[in-house]
C-alpha cells in the first residue's frame, strides 16, 4: 500500500476504538502474512480490541509523561541500541503474573503470552537534560499474544497527557539542542505497523530484538539499587534458567572503548542495527550478508563479497567490504547515506548516526 493510501486511510479515522479497529482488519493480516496459515484479526489479538489509549494499559504512573512504571513494570537498557536519529529511549517489559520468560543464551528470550515490551521514545530540551523525560514522542508496544507477537504504536499528544493508538504511523516535527550547543531540528518519522514488522520479522514471524542476553547483561540503577539486570530479572522472578553474569555472553557497547576492541564494538553496532535483517532468518537473508557478532565466517560477514541484488545500493561499488577501502566498500556507502532506497538501515530515519559511521569507517580503514 503507498504512503498516500496509509494517509487517506488515517485521515478517515477519526480517533474512535470502532474506526481504528476497522484500520487494524487492513493492516495486522498485512503484518502476519505468511507466518501462520490463518489469520482473523480476532485470533491475532487475542480476540480482544487493542485499547485506544496507552494510559489504558495501566503501565506508568499518573498519565504516563513521567515514564514512571508501576509496580510489576520492569525498567530496562541495553548495552548497544538502535540509532533512531538521536532520540532518548525508555524501555520497559512486564509479564503476566506468575510467568518468566525462558533464558536463552543466543536468542531473544522466550516470552509467555502476555508479555508486554514498551518502548518510548523522546527529545530532552538539552543534551545534559537527562534528569528529565523531556518531550515524548511515541511509544511502541510489542504484545505476546496467543497467536504471536503484534506491534502497536501510540503517538503523545502535544499536551504530553496522553499516547493515542495511530495504526498508519505518522511524524512530528521536533528539535533539541545538541552538546554543541547547536540546534537540530527534523520531522521524525513514526512508523506504521507494517514497517514494525519489517524489523521484526524472523523467519517470517514477529520478535523482540533487543532482549537478548548479551545486550541485557549489565548494571542498571534500580529505585533500590544497582544491579545486574539478569540477576534483577531473575531475583523477581522475570527469568528462569540465567547462569551468573559473569557466564552470560555481554554485547559490548559500541561508542566505549573500555567494552571491546574497534572491530567488536563496530561489529556490536551493526549488530543492533543491521543484524536484525542481515541474518541467515531475517528478512534480507537473501542478500547472503550475515552481521550477526557471531558470525565469524569472512565472506558471509562482507569481505570481498559480491552483492546479490543491490541495485542504486551499491553505489557503483562492487564489493560489500574491502579492507583497508571503506570508501569502496558498499558498507560504507550505504549507512553514510540518508537517501530512501539506499540508506541502511532501512528503518524510518532523517539522520545519519555521524559517530558510528565514523567508527565503522575506522574499522574498515585498519583491516587488513
Amino acid at each position: 500500500m503507498t504512503d498516500l493510501g496509509l494517509e487517506t486511510m488515517k485521515n478517515r479515522a477519526t480517533g474512535s476504538k470502532a474506526q481504528t479497529w476497522v484500520l487494524l482488519l487492513v493492516f495486522l493480516p498485512l503484518a502476519s502474512m505468511g507466518c501462520r496459515s490463518q489469520s482473523p484479526v480476532a485470533d491475532a489479538v487475542g480476540g480482544e480490541e487493542p485499547p485506544e489509549k496507552l494510559s489504558d494499559y495501566g503501565l506508568f504512573a499518573g498519565n504516563g509523561s513521567s515514564q514512571e512504571p508501576i509496580p510489576g513494570v520492569v525498567p530496562y537498557d541495553v548495552n548497544t541500541a538502535l540509532f533512531s536519529d538521536y532520540a532518548v529511549k525508555y524501555r520497559f517489559v512486564k509479564l503476566a503474573p506468575g510467568t518468566s520468560a525462558e533464558y536463552r543464551d543466543a536468542e531473544v528470550f522466550d516470552f509467555p503470552v502476555g508479555t508486554i515490551i514498551s518502548k518510548t521514545f523522546a527529545y530532552p530540551e538539552s543534551a545534559d537534560d537527562a534528569s528529565k523525560c523531556g518531550r515524548l514522542i511515541e511509544t511502541r508496544l510489542l504484545i505476546h499474544k496467543r497467536e504471536g507477537w503484534i506491534g502497536l504504536p501510540y503517538i503523545w499528544n502535544e499536551e504530553q497527557t496522553e499516547a493515542t493508538l495511530e495504526i498508519a504511523g505518522g511524524t512530528r516535527d521536533v528539535s533539541w539542542k545538541q552538546a554543541d550547543g547547536t540546534t537540530k531540528s527534523i520531522s521524525y518519522i513514526i512508523p506504521n505497523v507494517n514497517q514494525c514488522m519489517g524489523c521484526h520479522e524472523n523467519n517470517r514471524v514477529m520478535k523482540p530484538i533487543g532482549p537478548k542476553a548479551r545486550n541485557l547483561n549489565r548494571d542498571f540503577d534500580y529505585p533500590d539499587g544497582r544491579e545486574n539486570q539478569l540477576a534483577h530479572w531473575t531475583r523477581l522472578g522475570y527469568l528462569r534458567g540465567s547462569p551468573p553474569e559473569q557466564n552470560a555472553p555481554r554485547l559490548p557497547v559500541w561508542n566505549d572503548p573500555s567494552t571491546g576492541t574497534l572491530e567488536q564494538r563496530a561489529m556490536a553496532w551493526m549488530e543492533v542495527n543491521c543484524a536484525h535483517c542481515h541474518n541467515p532468518a531475517g528478512p534480507a537473508r537473501t542478500s547472503g550478508l550475515d552481521l550477526q557478532l557471531s558470525q565469524k565466517d569472512a565472506y558471509k560477514r562482507g569481505f570481498m563479497k559480491t552483492p546479490i541484488a543491490a541495485g542504486r545500493g551499491s553505489g557503483g561499488r562492487s564489493y560489500d567490504i574491502v579492507p583497508g577501502k571503506p570508501d569502496e566498500s558498499i558498507l560504507m556507502f550505504r549507512i553514510q547515506s540518508a537517501e530512501p532506497g539506499i540508506a541502511m538501515p532501512e528503518s524510518p530515519h532523517r539522520l545519519i548516526d555521524q559517530e558510528a559511521v565514523a567508527l565503522v569507517r575506522q574499522w574498515i580503514q585498519e583491516l587488513r
